[in-house]
């Protein structure tokens, strides 16, 4: 589905319901297995989240988790400990080609018995579960923040516990630190102490419910729409917390110098645009999700940008970097990318003292990845343009088009 999308009338101040966290939810899902006394409200209504739903109650032996990577890696982890269950996991061409090595060799180390069924270190993977005896291991700190969350949601249910060594520096600490929170709420004991992670075993918990709070990735967009929009306009969303567990509440910090101020009311947050934008510099280690929200806001806004701390976003989806690259220049942005960094200059594309808008070449292209999708459709608040398959959302937000048009977008199908 390609979609042509424009704001004639400018931004509609309003207010939106948005679903649980992904990330909390795909958490959960995974322990609710593990632990039946645990229950959960307010989920992700995400396709990353279902299919993480079907894979745990499904009596197949050939597991398919498309394009969902979350999956993939806690999934690994999952069926690694279902002792005598012999699983076969794959997914799309894409996740084919998204490296799972490190996790595996973890996860050997400790006694998993995994194969590659194709290429080594890729999915699809061939896993025969069993009990793991050993209770340590080391990986390295600066991989995705997943696979390390991978070990720690089974680290209770062996029979030791885990002690899990940091190799480096931490990157998306705070996606580590949501897990050991929710660990802790549903009972499981847990240190980390330095760059040593240590979880302690647990037979059963006592039941217990808990409420996922609202997606703040999710939350980016509409900062990014209210920064790019007039002075005076507001967006209110619920349900969030002002001390969030998630990782990319630091949105509130930095959409500040971009011009918005976020309020929290009870379980809403009240995005306020109240004042002009300056140049962010900002290391996205522990948030690198919201890189592309940020890039595309300071396009729009015509303020320089440096962002840095971004190496995992070389094997998401797609190649994040390359991609922001290649659509940012279809407007006329002057992009510069390294391994780990993005760079775009200060220009005024969008001044309103300008008669003519930048002639955009082509339609922005999705990659298969949400977030090109959701990153690019608030810079149609300053010119129109086309999204090519813009279905893709739903891997994480199922009814963003519907929420953005409650906001003034006007959707066009092609």
């Amino acid at each position: 589905m390609d979609i042509h999308l424009q704001v004639p009338d400018g931004v509609k101040s309003s207010s939106l319901k948005i679903s649980g966290s992904k990330s909390e939810t795909n958490r959960l899902l995974l322990l609710q297995s593990l632990y039946p006394g645990i229950s959960f409200n307010n989920a992700s209504e995400s396709d990353d989240s279902e299919v993480m739903r079907k894979a745990l109650s499904a009596n197949d032996n050939n597991i398919d988790v498309h394009h969902a990577g979350t999956a993939m890696r806690f999934l690994t982890a999952y069926y690694a400990i279902q002792e005598g269950k012999k699983t076969v996991i794959t997914g799309s061409s894409r996740m084919k080609e998204r490296p799972i090595g490190v996790l595996v060799n973890a996860l050997c180390s400790l006694g998993a018995n995994i194969e590659y069924a194709e290429n080594e270190g890729f999915p699809p993977l061939t896993i025969t579960g069993k009990k793991l005896h050993a209770n340590k291991v080391t990986i390295k700190a600066n991989v995705s923040s997943q696979y390390i969350t991978a070990l720690l949601l089974i680290a209770p249910k062996l029979e030791k516990g885990l002690e899990i060594n940091l190799d480096g520096e931490i990157t998306s600490r705070p996606y580590l630190e949501m897990t050991l929170a929710l660990l802790t709420e549903v009972g499981i004991k847990h240190e980390f102490k330095d760059n040593t992670i240590f979880v302690e075993p647990l037979i059963d918990v006592t039941p217990v419910a808990i409420t996922v709070e609202s997606d703040w990735s999710s939350a980016s967009y509409f900062y990014s729409i209210v920064a790019l929009a007039d002075v005076g306009t507001s967006i209110s969303l619920t349900s969030y917390k002002q001390n969030s567990l998630q990782g990319d509440s630091a949105l509130a910090k930095i959409y500040s110098d971009l011009g918005v101020d976020t309020f929290f009311e009870s379980d809403t947050i009240v995005l306020c645009k109240n004042r002009k934008a300056k140049p962010v510099f900002l290391n996205l280690i522990n948030t690198p999700d919201i890189a592309q929200t940020i890039a595309v806001t300071c396009f729009g806004l015509g303020v320089g940008c440096y962002l840095t701390g971004l190496h995992t976003l070389k094997i998401k989806e797609t190649d994040r970097l390359e991609a922001l690259k290649t659509e940012l220049e279809k407007f006329g942005a002057i992009v510069e990318v390294t391994n780990d960094s993005l760079k775009i200059e200060p220009h005024n594309l969008f001044d309103a003292v300008n008669k003519e808008k930048p002639d955009h070449k082509g339609p922005v292209n999705t990659y298969n990845d949400h977030r090109m999708a959701m990153a690019f459709a608030p810079l149609a608040i300053k010119v129109p343009f086309i999204i090519n398959e813009a279905e893709v959302v739903s891997k994480s937000y199922p009814a963003f088009w519907d929420d953005l048009k409650k906001c003034g977008f006007k959707i066009r199908t092609i």
